[in-house]
Formats: structure tokens, C-alpha cells, sequence
């Protein structure tokens, strides 16, 4: 009888550990110093994530990239589309011909993760959301981000839309660095919309000493993602959490490497943002048990014809990448090819008249998802 009831405390002993395991999962997470993008610490930094809502981080690059062209000013008006108006939640909840500004459009992606106004932003500068992806997915690669690849303005569920922590990292330094007259927008809380204060929904960037903002993001496929940024003592860091199992995870994690970043508690890892090795980042988990596999679909909508191009995942990102252009030739939007020699990264300096104006701020690696209802509400909780 004892020998029996021993088993069964092995037995329940390990199926709490295994539990335990599964609880949290595993994540991907980065931490550099922004003054030299040395990699204090890392964790399965260059494997393949869904990115989620941090894809705004990238729809804001594309926008401040604009903004200092003289393609768009801070005060141009943007008119939403049908296809803008019908983007899940997080939204401003726009509808079909209402117009909000660039800058106004800016402050919803930081603070809302508005999917209706990011989507404004790639229709007004790429014409349509999928071409403004391609634009995405080449200033990507231009910016050393070799294992992202974009098919919308927003991190709505796609298979194709994948990057890693260091690219990520990677987009968050370039952004800091190449526009800094545009980067105190990530540290604002709240904007006024239509008479309404908006809220952010960044606790990091509400609650953390020194904390800078930047961008936080979830999908059933993603889990919860962070990116954020801190000074203390002079010390600049960013760090990338893909991943996290609850929100209140993600957040943990971050305070975690970031306390452990500024008290020098990492051993050195001799690695360099720039020269981590890129060589094919792997399958991406589908992280938490809840929702449907992304779609693996294609869509133009030029000239109101439907295109639709179904593929499984790609490991190879390169061989994603060739895979993505041959299917934009078949569909008719061979205009729209990727131009890498003509894509640099971006540089510094604006003119006057785009300075922003005065802001409102308030201070397991792979689950298999259930057969419940999809679920691509993208709020960045």
C-alpha cells in the first residue's frame, strides 16, 4: 500500500512540475545598451515570433519616414476606408470617410494600438496596406532586421508575419536614433480625440523609473508582447519580451531585465546587436491555447478584385521573402516589388515645421490552439 501510494506521489509530484512547465511557457527576450547595441542579455533572441501589435512600431517608422520626406505633415488630414473602418479591436472605432491627423493617427497607434488608425497611416503613404507591407518588409532588411517579414500595417494574425526579439530590438534602437524629434511621442499616456482624453494602455511606460515608452502587442499566436525603453544614471536600455503568458507576465519579465540591466547583474555575452548571427530563425509557437492558426492568405484588393494565395509556414525567411514577390507578380502587383538598393535606412534631422506639438502625458515552446472561436482581437492588454 505504501509502495503504491509513494508512486502515486511521484506520479502527481511530476504532473504538478509539468503543469508548472506549460504555465509558463517559454519566451524570447533582449536587452542592449542603445549607446553602442551591445547585448547585455538575451533569450531565444533570433528565433521566429509573431510579432503582433509591435508591427506599429514599424507602420511609426514608415510614418516618421514620411513625415521628414515631405511626403505627409503632422496636420495633413487622413480619410478612413471601408477596409480601415472594419479593423478589429483595438480601434478608435472610426467609420468610412471620418478624418483624423497624422499626428492624432501617431498618438493612437503608441497609446490605443489602434488597428483602424495604423491602417489609415499604410493606405495614405503606400496607396494600399499591402503594398505599404512590402515597404515595411524592405526597410525592414535595409535596417538589418533580416528575419521580419510584414503583410499588414496593424500584427492582425498572418503565418507570414514573423520577426525575432533582435529585430525588434533592433527597430526600437533605429527609431530612437534616426528620429529623435519624433521619439518623445512613445512617452505619451493619454491624447486628446474628438473631446475625449484617450488612456494609454502601456503600464511600463505608466509606472517604471525612467521608463520612455515604445510598444506593446498581443495575438493568441504572439502571447503578450513588450517592447520598452529606460534611462537611469545615463544609461540608456532597450529591452524585447515576445511571448509572455499574461499580460502581467510580460510585464514582470521586462521590470525584471531591466532592474537586472541598470545594476549590471548580466555577465557579458561579448555579442553585438549588429552582428548577431541571422541564419534562418525557425518555426514560430502558436504560444497560447486560445484562437485559430493565422490565416496564410494573401489579399489584394486592387481594382476591387480578390487575389488569394494560401501557403504553410516558412522557416527559410529569405525563402519567404522570393515566395512573397512571385505571388505579388501573379496578382498584379509586380509595381509594388521590393527595392532594397533604393531603400536606406533613415537618417536624422527634420524640418521645423514637423516638430511635434505639446503632447498629453500623465505619467513549452509550441501549444496547439483549441477549436474555440477565432479570435484576432489585437488590444495590446
Amino acid at each position: 500500500m505504501n509502495i503504491v501510494k509513494n508512486k502515486l506521489l511521484i506520479l502527481i509530484s511530476v504532473g504538478l512540475l509539468l503543469i508548472s512547465e506549460l504555465s509558463y511557457g517559454q519566451h524570447a527576450e533582449i536587452i542592449i545598451n542603445t549607446e553602442n547595441g551591445n547585448v547585455i542579455h538575451e533569450t531565444n533572441a533570433t528565433h521566429s515570433w509573431f510579432p503582433a501589435s509591435l508591427t506599429k512600431l514599424m507602420t511609426l517608422y514608415m510614418t516618421f519616414d514620411a513625415l521628414r520626406s515631405g511626403q505627409i505633415q503632422l496636420h495633413n488630414p487622413l480619410v478612413a476606408s471601408l477596409h480601415a473602418s472594419r479593423q478589429p479591436n483595438s480601434k478608435l472605432g472610426l467609420r468610412k470617410g471620418e478624418t483624423l491627423s497624422v499626428e492624432d493617427a501617431i498618438l493612437a497607434l503608441i497609446t490605443r494600438s489602434a488597428n483602424d488608425a495604423a491602417v489609415v497611416l499604410a493606405e495614405h503613404i503606400g496607396g494600399t496596406e499591402e503594398n505599404f507591407a512590402v515597404k515595411m518588409t524592405a526597410m525592414a532588411h535595409s535596417l538589418g532586421m533580416y528575419d521580419t517579414h510584414f503583410m499588414n500595417a496593424t500584427g492582425l494574425p498572418h503565418q507570414w508575419q514573423v520577426t525575432t526579439a533582435r529585430d525588434m530590438a533592433i527597430l526600437a534602437w533605429k527609431t530612437q536614433r534616426n528620429y529623435p524629434n519624433y521619439y518623445p511621442y512613445f512617452a505619451s499616456h493619454s491624447f486628446m480625440f474628438k473631446g475625449r482624453e484617450l488612456r494609454g494602455i502601456n503600464k511600463f511606460t505608466a509606472s517604471y523609473p525612467g521608463a520612455e515608452g515604445m510598444k506593446t502587442g498581443f495575438t493568441c499566436g504572439s502571447g503578450y508582447n513588450l517592447i520598452s525603453s529606460a534611462t537611469q544614471n545615463a544609461n540608456h536600455l532597450i529591452g524585447v519580451v515576445l511571448g509572455g503568458m499574461t499580460s502581467a507576465e510580460r510585464y514582470q519579465l521586462m521590470i525584471s531585465m531591466m532592474n537586472n540591466g541598470f545594476a549590471n547583474k548580466y555577465p557579458p555575452t561579448g555579442l553585438n546587436i549588429t552582428s548577431m548571427s541571422n541564419n534562418g530563425a525557425g518555426t514560430p509557437p502558436y504560444q497560447l491555447g486560445c484562437g485559430n492558426l493565422a490565416p496564410t492568405t494573401l489579399v489584394s484588393h486592387d481594382n476591387q478584385n480578390t487575389h488569394s494565395y494560401h501557403h504553410p509556414i516558412v522557416t527559410n525567411h529569405r525563402a519567404l521573402h522570393h515566395e512573397f514577390q512571385s505571388h505579388q507578380h501573379a496578382s498584379n502587383l509586380g509595381q509594388h516589388k521590393v527595392q532594397h538598393k533604393n531603400i536606406t535606412a533613415a537618417k536624422t534631422g527634420l524640418p521645423h515645421k514637423s516638430q511635434p506639438k505639446s503632447l498629453v502625458v500623465t505619467k513549452k515552446i509550441t501549444n496547439k490552439p483549441n477549436n474555440s472561436k477565432t479570435r484576432y482581437h489585437h488590444s495590446s492588454r
